[in-house]
């Protein structure tokens, strides 16, 4: 089948910029490229060509960052080629224009985000959507209970396909490849007799890593060796200082413990981070939709504490590969969650090799590939 994946207008695909979603349909190219034509459209980027062909996938760029400029530039594409199917993603508004010059094409839906929240696609045009759609894939249940809960009627349609990480890159410390990656960022960042606790994600209130920092104190006072990173900024690619910045900055400073603040790091070196580090720590306190950090926390090997936000859940087996925050406002449930963990070492490597194993056997981009693969066979 000739196959188009519609990006959304926020970040170009590959993910040299990051984002989750660009992140996702880079990682299920190699494995649904193999089956079918496969033409990935997404916004513009200075070091990119706005045409290229690579290991056979076609990749368009046009104008983006602004919604309405890159809907018209999605349909002004679409309206003069012809894809027996249409992968939209994420933007459920982008559905209804696709279909008015795509008429015959098959549209699949994938949601990454709350998006058809009443504030973000008013009832009539998100009920349209539904009826257009063929199959809306979720990232998690969450997201799929949510879209049922506002339209019961697309409930037969829904389908969660987790995501994945590429395990060949993310990898734990103690792997060959990564040792010597290991060593040079602790010694540079004099971490070799610490416990390193890393955050990675973006500085936000809603990412909630001010809780983390105000839980340090009371972890610092029965654990020292502790050091606390901080990977990520305001926005992606971008080191912008925000009001919140200044403040996580603030309080990090009044920490009786080492910090390592990164600022943005870009995709291809991130995973040198998640080998550096001894404990994950996802702080999420709005309804996060399933992070994807959680994945490459997995891959590399690492003991994962996550809040009860949304789909993040969903991956944690409490004990086994990571513990629950209830109550992520309260920073004292942190503390208390991290310091079981550095009271219990043995356990901490036990939940970081299951980790690694889950990532080995449930989340690698092969499964998810093969998963959209079945959802767009199932439609021919």
């Amino acid at each position: 089948m000739k196959i188009l994946l519609i990006c959304t207008e926020k970040l170009p695909v590959p993910e040299i910029r990051g984002g989750a979603i660009q992140t996702y349909i880079s990682g299920i190219l190699p494995i649904v490229s193999k089956k079918h034509e496969i033409t990935v459209l997404s916004i513009q980027d200075p070091s990119l060509p706005n045409r290229e062909t690579v290991n056979g996938i076609r990749f368009v760029r046009i104008l983006g960052k602004n919604f309405n400029l890159y809907k018209e530039g999605v349909v002004q594409f679409v309206r003069t080629k012809s894809f027996d199917l249409i992968h939209i993603f994420n933007r459920p508004r982008l559905v209804m224009p696709v279909r008015k010059v795509a008429p015959k094409a098959k549209i699949v839906l994938s949601m990454h985000n709350d998006m058809f929240d009443p504030q973000k696609i008013e009832n009539q045009e998100a009920k349209l959507v539904i009826r257009e759609v063929e199959a809306i894939v979720t990232v998690s249940n969450y997201i799929g209970n949510t879209i049922r809960q506002l339209y019961p009627e697309s409930a037969s349609k829904i389908k969660t396909i987790y995501s994945g990480v590429d395990t060949n890159r993310f990898l734990p410390g103690n792997d060959p490849k990564m040792k010597t990656i290991r060593q040079q960022l602790r010694k540079k960042y004099r971490l070799e007799n610490k416990t390193a606790i890393l955050f990675a994600g973006r500085l936000s209130s809603s990412k909630g890593v001010d809780r983390l920092i105000r839980a340090i104190p009371d972890i610092a006072k029965k654990h020292k060796d502790i050091a606390l990173i901080i990977v990520g900024s305001k926005w992606f690619s971008q080191n912008d200082v925000s009001d919140y910045v200044a403040y996580i900055r603030s309080l990090a400073k009044k920490l009786p413990v080492p910090v390592i603040s990164t600022g943005f790091i870009p995709p291809n070196q991130i995973h040198h981070w998640f080998a550096a580090a001894d404990l994950f720590v996802c702080t999420s306190i709005w309804q996060e939709p399933l992070a994807r950090v959680h994945y490459e926390a997995m891959a590399a090997g690492l003991p994962i504490i996550t809040t009860a936000r949304g789909g993040n859940p969903e991956v944690i087996n409490p004990g086994e590969n990571g513990l629950i925050v209830d109550h992520p406002e309260d920073p004292k449930q942190f503390a208390e969650k991290i310091s079981t963990l550095l009271d219990q070492k043995t356990i901490m490597k036990r939940m970081g090799k299951k980790n690694r194993e889950l990532a080995l056997t449930k989340y690698t981009w092969k499964r998810v590939g093969e998963e959209v693969l079945a959802v767009w066979n199932q439609l021919v």
